[in-house]
């Protein structure tokens, strides 16, 4: 019997001549495959996943930092092929089922503090969505009608939707589709290799309740924030940073809403990012990986106290999605989560953490890498011109040095992984939660001699080295 990569093979002109003519791939540029081949994947397995060629490479994003239990469960998807056999779909208007409930229930447990109610959605963009206009609404119906702005970070992206995309931070993903819901506020990121001139880490926080301030508090709704935020490189808080947004969304009466849909299921060695950082929000906004992937599925984990307006009466959340708490959805995070519990995911991620970052920070050596940060198995390499100075690229130089080399020379040699320019140029590393050692061992294998070529082909020296073709300067150190 033939092999699905030889089966696929047989056609692969075909797919390469559809994928061009009918797929509109999304965040890409359709140019980019005027001249070169659409990667087309079709098989994956553990870490790994396979092309249409049968070449396989190394899986280092997670697909898109949501394939958390590994690829190739099918014990995962035949969760939702059983549950198809008594109930393939039913709303979850005005309706419940019993894998939408039991799901809930067990989320609401393993969740923070009263984070007891479970608003399901398809994914991370409608989550986030769904937040937003849940607190909109509870304000409206708590006496406070002018509370609907949102303060987010620079460069922190929330997602796609209208309401969403006023809280990214991203110039770029916002001005195509302006004007966006207005409310829309902004504040410096936790990237304290870049901290805002004259600015210390323990102020960051504060500039949150500055913005406040300014807007009025009686006109913002909630400030929303990732526990290690994706756009810009793998952002963690400051020591204590958590703690003083409790302390001022309680003082000015705002919502905390922790955007999770990365962080959350085991992504940083624990349920919800919120436990590592030891934070209580009102709201969770959360997908990816509480399916694994293996069926779309987000959701927003609120506090009792949001649910509590609208319990009486005639008042309802008047808001929804069709797919959202899809009974084969459900039954598939639910057989993900009984899977995490089983093999022990999250005590592997704490376990080879150290091991993951330590081969990361001994690229340092390279002439190009300037930061590494992250936490959990949700890491970045920052890239500079020069190390001491932390001096970045400009846009053209990020366009030549991510998109002109290392993305495709990266996949090329084997490895899937995001060079991205979302703020500074970045490489970011999300291995399946499954990932030890021997994956760690060919990332490695990968990046160091890519970003070795890297540093030449942008002419990156060590400090104190003299460049190739230049006579060395007094008090400099020959290259070795």
């Amino acid at each position: 019997m033939a092999s699905i990569e030889e089966a696929v093979r047989s056609k692969a002109g075909g797919l390469q001549e559809l994928a061009r003519r009918h797929l509109w791939m999304h965040f890409t540029r359709l140019s980019a495959y005027e001249s070169h081949d659409v990667p087309i994947i079709v098989r994956g397995e553990g870490c790994y996943v396979y092309d249409e060629h049968g070449k396989r490479y190394i899986d280092g994003l997670s697909a898109l930092f949501c394939v958390n239990i590994g690829h190739g469960r099918a014990d995962i998807a035949q969760a939702g092929a059983e549950q198809a056999k008594e109930l393939g779909f039913f709303t979850n208007w005005s309706y419940a089922h019993p894998p939408a409930i039991e799901l809930a229930a067990r989320i609401a447990s393993l969740a923070p503090g009263d984070l007891n109610r479970v608003f399901f959605t398809s994914g991370g963009s409608e989550a986030v969505e769904s937040a937003l206009k849940l607190a909109r609404q509870y304000f409206k119906l708590t006496g406070k009608p002018n509370k609907h702005k949102v303060v987010a970070r620079e460069v922190a992206y929330h997602g796609t939707s209208l309401g969403a995309l006023s809280a990214t931070g991203i110039t770029d993903l916002r001005q195509p589709f302006e004007p966006l819901t207005p409310g829309g506020l902004h504040v410096p990121n936790t990237n304290t290799y870049r901290l805002p001139h004259g600015m210390s880490e323990a102020e960051l926080a504060e500039t949150i309740a500055e913005k406040i301030e300014f807007e009025g508090p009686d006109t913002v709704a909630a400030v929303i924030l990732e526990p290690v935020q994706n756009a810009g490189g793998c952002f963690p808080p400051p020591e204590g940073y958590f703690q003083r947004v409790r302390e001022i969304c309680d003082e000015y009466d705002v919502l905390l809403i922790s955007d999770e849909v990365i962080c959350a299921w085991g992504r940083l060695g624990e349920w919800f990012g919120a436990y590592r950082y030891d934070y209580l929000p009102d709201m969770i906004t959360t997908a990816k990986g509480l399916t694994s992937a293996y069926a779309p599925m987000g959701g927003v984990i609120a506090s009792d106290r949001l649910a509590e307006p609208f319990l009486d009466g005639k008042t309802s959340f008047t808001h929804g999605f069709t797919f959202a708490g899809h009974p084969m959805s459900a039954a598939i995070a639910s057989a993900n989560l009984d899977a995490f519990e089983r093999e022990g995911i999250l005590d592997n991620v704490r376990t080879n953490e150290p091991e993951f970052r330590a081969m990361l920070e001994s690229l340092r050596d390279i002439p190009i890498v300037g930061d590494v940060r992250g936490a959990g198995y949700f890491q970045a390499i920052e890239l500079v011109k020069d190390q001491e100075t932390k001096e970045s690229f400009d846009d053209s130089e990020s366009e030549t040095l991510l998109r002109g080399f290392l993305s495709g020379e990266l996949y090329r040699r084997g490895l899937i992984c995001r060079a991205d320019d979302r703020g500074d140029p970045v490489i970011q590393l999300s291995p399946p939660l499954i990932a030890g050692p021997t994956q760690f061992q060919e990332i490695e294998a990968v990046l160091r001699p890519v970003l070795e070529e890297a540093s030449e082909r942008m002419h990156v020296h060590k400090p104190g080295t003299a460049a190739p073709g230049r006579q060395a300067q007094a008090g400099e150190r020959p290259r070795r």
